[in-house]
């Protein structure tokens, strides 16, 4: 068994209704009057803040079930122009408002050679497996993260076929129950069509 397991999380999107209400310099509860001051809040609160139920339960999910190597984080978040950051850096409105402001797209650059700095670093250990929390059907991620993880790069299959609030509450139930999902290659998995379905993948 590989002693060593980091989770990769999809970002929450930056650019609608709620982070609106997080960046309005008028709001008062407490998330975003601590995001407006110093040392701001961290990236995990802010995004699940953003995006709910399923970002909660993938950041949930990870930090329970995370086995790092000593000195690297369990739960690495995917930005839109940062690379990979610690579920728990801090954040301001400004950091924010800047990962609203770019779209994700595998041939950015904005985007892409952040993450591949990133991911080529801690691929380095070859006895860290990865697990994507976030959708395998498009390439803004998978394309990056499995150029260079390759078969290292896993998905839990009983996401997949699911509606976000769905992903959310099995994630949560799963840390509940301290039941561990099980784990397939993104490598060679079936993404799109007819098949997809069939096998559980988004299309």
């Amino acid at each position: 068994m590989t002693p060593f397991r980091i989770f990769l999380l999809s970002p929450a999107h930056c650019g609608g209704k709620r982070a609106a209400l997080l960046l309005n310099e008028r709001a008062t509860f407490p998330l975003a009057e601590r995001l407006r001051s110093s040392p701001g809040a961290t990236l995990g609160e802010a995004f699940s803040f953003l995006s709910g139920l399923y970002f909660r339960g993938k950041l949930t999910y990870a930090s329970r079930f995370a086995r790092p190597p000593a000195g690297e984080p369990g739960a690495l978040v995917i930005t839109t122009d940062r690379g990979l950051l610690p579920a728990n850096t801090l954040i301001g409105t400004r950091d924010l408002f800047e990962f609203g402001s770019v779209d994700i797209q595998s041939d950015r650059p904005s985007y892409r050679r952040p993450l591949e700095r990133d991911v080529t670093r801690i691929q380095q250990r070859e006895d860290v497996e990865f697990v994507l929390l976030g959708s395998i059907a498009t390439g803004k991620y998978v394309d990056v993260l499995t150029e260079i993880l390759g078969t290292r790069l896993l998905f839990p299959s009983d996401l997949v076929g699911r509606g976000d609030m769905s992903r959310g509450a099995l994630l949560l139930r799963a840390v509940r129950e301290g039941s561990e999902l099980t784990y397939d290659r993104v490598a060679g998995a079936v993404r799109r069509g007819l098949r997809a379905r069939k096998v559980g993948v988004d299309p």
